[in-house]
Parts: C-alpha cells; structure tokens; sequence
C-alpha cells in the first residue's frame, strides 16, 4: 500500500524517548501521521503476521479474502511457518477448508520479529498471534515502526504492561484492534445499547464462567524434554523465563496457556472475552477491590477451579457493580440467578455472562454475541434475543456496526482509511489490567484493595513482584 514509507531503525526507535513504555525499554510513541504523514487509503495492504499457530489459520483467510498482500511471515518455530504455506490439510480445522496456501508463497520468513520490522520496508500492518507473553512487546515494536497492529487478546501478560500500553496510545492515531471477536457482532453491541439505555435497571452483579479445567496446580518440571527441530526455545520463551523445555509447552494455549510465567490460565484465555461485554456496557473503570477462591493454593501453574471477584465503585449513572470470573468442571453462576436461563435452555450452558438487573436479565455466550434477555415484566418466562425483544425495539442504534460482523475486516478497513476500530488498543489496555489485577490475587493468595492511580495494593507490598514481572531484555530490546 506504501512502499515509499520507511520505518525507523531500532536505533532511532531509542532515540525517540522513554515517556511511554519505559517498563519494557519502549520508548514513547508517536502518531504515525508525525512520523510518516497521512496515510492514504487505498485497496491493497501489505500485512505481515507473527506467531503462525493455530490463531493464523483463523485469522489469514480474512485478509487474504479482502485482496490483501501478505509479505512476511515470522515464528521461532520454522517447523510452523512451513505447516502455514502447505496449506489446509497440514493443521486439523484450518481455515474450515480454505486452501489460502497460494497467498502465502511469496511471503519472506523471519525467526526474530525485530528483525521483520526493520527490513519490510513497505509493510503497512502487523498481525500478532503468539503466546500471550510476547502480545504487549511485540505489539509496542511494531507501534514504534508505526505500523497498525492487530493483536491478539489479551493485550498483556500483567498489569505494568497493560498501563504501559496504555500510556503508549494517549495521542495515536495509529489503527488498532484486539481479537476479542465477539465484539465485532450485532448482539453485542446491541447489548450494550439495551444497558446503557436503563432496559434492565441499575446493574449490581455480573457472573462470566467457562466449565474449562486444568489439572491442580503445580511445581513447573525442571527437566528437560529434546528441543524440536526448528524450534528457538530461549526465543520462545523470550521475555519469561528460560525454563527446561517440555513437550507439553506446545500445541496451543490450553497447552502453555496453563503455565503462570506463560500465559494466565483460562482467565487470560476465556475471560479475556466474557469481560469485554460487562467492561464496554458497564464502563468500567479500575476495580476497587479484587479476590479469588480457588481450589488449591497456586503454584507455578493455573489453578483447576477458580472464582474471581472484581468489586467497581459507582461510575456516572452506573451503580456500584460486582463482576465474577468462574472456571472449573462445575463453573456456574449462583444458582439462584440461573432461573431464567435454565427455562430458555433447559440447563446452564457451559459458558456465559449474566447480568442481573433490577428490571430483568441478559445473558449471552461468553464471546458476547448469542444475547438474549428477560424482563420481569414479560410474560413468557423465556428469553428474547436482544436483536428482536419488543423492548427493544424502538432503541436507537449508538454503535456502528462492524462490516460482515468481522472483527478483522474492521481493522483491515480502519487501515484504509474507511472508519475506526471498535476494540482499539485503549480499550484492550483496560481489559487486560481488569483480568491482571485477578492474576495479582491470585499470586499473593489474598484480596486485594486495588489503587490504580499509583499501580499498587493498597497495604501489601509483596504485591509488586506480580504488578512488575521481570522481562528478558535480549528478546525484546
């Protein structure tokens, strides 16, 4: 789309400042109209994506479909690169069959991301889909080339990162978005509409559940398995800690998602989506306070059943609010608010969110996008979608809608120039210190009084280590 664009040397990112991210040695970023000028829209893009996994099967076929160039691809895997390029038959459920494979021959390869950014000089977007320790820096890289991005939920790996972002987007006009696809439907940003217009009263309590489960938690293995052919383990594992290599590390984020230096278990995973409803209709700002009861104590990995609470002060118009986290074989909410759901369905679904009212209900899948609801007033004791509900029905339409219900569609047309992001990385920031501050609980074993102006917990010091991980500088500077 712009090949006479040039992007700034690693060098002269680090001469730009440290007022933005200096936690991860970021510098501040710039608007890319300061660096580059306007961008002109335009119908092709070129887009390079890093992370070539399970996510990139999901996520390619879109560009590809709207005509877009896919110039590079990067993995520290090169055995996942090749399984990309060969197509569909190469991965269990790949692209629903879509033989994309042709769109990819002429991709350049790369082992080191940093490396991606300094040489494709024509690269207008950035997909991002590794595990979720490398989402926040390679995110704030590929914002100081002044690239749009794409990223995958959630945004960050703990709360410093998730402020640093923050801090990094205050004034960009740079295109971005979260892959929190939910967001991208009709019912969702329905549901919001219904929210804030009162339908369901002052809205005190939320529960989002997922009956996912790991095993109970333990000590991380301090044996080592052999390293794969084509694998960089140290680069794997980038800016976590270099842990012995174990086979049970690969294959997906139910894999390594488990392991807390990692990734965050299925609060990261499936919370990451079921927040983004109660966080964008309630407008949550910081919680005040947060805890977790879970089934064992936490050790280096996820626990097998938790319950996360998040307390929110008043809000405007917004009444103060509770918000659950469940997870476990038996993750549910209180099965004295599940009437509704239970005469709509016959039982409790293995996921959802529920927003009890003073007026009524709404529940939708944990995505977000399968809303229905009931008002006390109905006559049925069954719920009515959100999109048909005579209650309604007469709401005006707040939110543009995305095109197709495609969260990567709207990002690809953000980037030419035609309307906004709905899940832009201001938001992703905010959702991503929401579901941290759960981690930080979860790490010290206790509730938490949560100060968001200074980052802390209020009276607990031993809090800071969980707030700050540490990052291994080399992958990431």
């Amino acid at each position: 789309m712009n090949s006479s664009r040039t992007p700034l040397s690693r060098r002269s990112f680090l001469k730009l400042g440290t007022a933005g991210a200096g936690i991860l040695g970021f510098p501040q970023i710039l608007p890319t109209s300061t660096l580059f000028g306007a961008q002109t829209p335009n119908q092709r893009l070129n887009v390079a994506i890093i992370g070539c996994g399970n996510r990139s099967w999901t996520l390619l076929p879109s560009v590809l479909n709207e005509g877009h160039n896919i110039v590079a691809m990067c993995d520290v895997d090169s055995t996942q690169i090749a399984r990309l390029k060969t197509g569909p038959g190469a991965q269990k459920g790949g692209a629903k069959g879509a033989d994309f494979s042709a769109g990819l021959k002429k991709a350049k390869e790369y082992g080191d991301y940093r490396r991606l950014l300094e040489t494709e000089r024509s690269l207008d977007a950035v997909i991002i889909s590794p595990g979720q320790r490398w989402h926040m820096p390679m995110s704030a890289a590929a914002l100081q080339a002044g690239r749009a991005v794409f990223c995958e939920k959630p945004l960050a790996h703990s709360v410093a990162e998730a402020r640093a972002i923050a801090t990094m987007m205050r004034g960009s006009k740079i295109v971005t978005q979260v892959g929190t696809q939910g967001g991208a439907s009709d019912p969702f940003r329905r549901s919001m509409e219904i929210m804030q217009a009162g339908l369901l009263g002052q809205i005190r309590e939320v529960h989002c559940w997922m009956t996912r489960t790991f095993p109970p938690s333990e000590a991380i293995a301090r044996d080592a398995d052999p390293i794969p052919a084509g694998l960089n383990w140290d680069a794997w594992c980038g800016p976590s800690p270099l842990h012995p290599f174990k086979e049970h590390y690969l294959g997906g984020c139910l894999l390594w998602g488990r392991w807390l230096d990692y990734g965050d278990g299925h609060l990261a995973d499936m919370g990451a989506h079921a927040h983004n409803l109660p966080l964008r209709a309630l407008e949550l700002g910081p919680p005040i306070r947060v805890s977790v009861k879970s089934s064992e104590v936490a050790k280096d990995s996820y626990p097998s059943q938790n319950d996360f609470r998040w307390d929110f002060a008043a809000r405007g118009i917004y009444a103060p609010v509770s918000v659950w986290w469940h997870d476990g074989p038996d993750a549910a909410p209180p099965r004295e608010l599940s009437d509704d759901i239970v005469a709509t369905y016959g039982k409790v679904p293995t996921n959802g969110c529920l927003f009890v009212g003073e007026k009524g209900i709404l529940y939708s899948d944990a995505w977000g996008q399968k809303g229905v609801m009931r008002l006390k007033t109905d006559s049925s004791p069954k719920c009515r979608g959100v999109l048909d509900h005579e209650a309604a029905r007469t709401l005006p339409v707040i939110y543009p809608r995305a095109p197709d219900q495609n969260h990567m569609k709207e990002f690809l047309e953000a980037c030419m120039g035609r309307g906004k992001t709905f899940q832009d990385f201001t938001i992703a920031a905010r959702a991503a210190e929401f579901g941290m501050t759960g981690i930080v609980a979860l790490r010290v074993g206790r509730e938490i009084n949560w100060d968001s102006e200074n980052m802390k917990a209020r009276g607990d010091p031993e809090a800071d280590r969980w707030i700050h991980l540490p990052h291994r500088k080399k992958w990431i500077t």
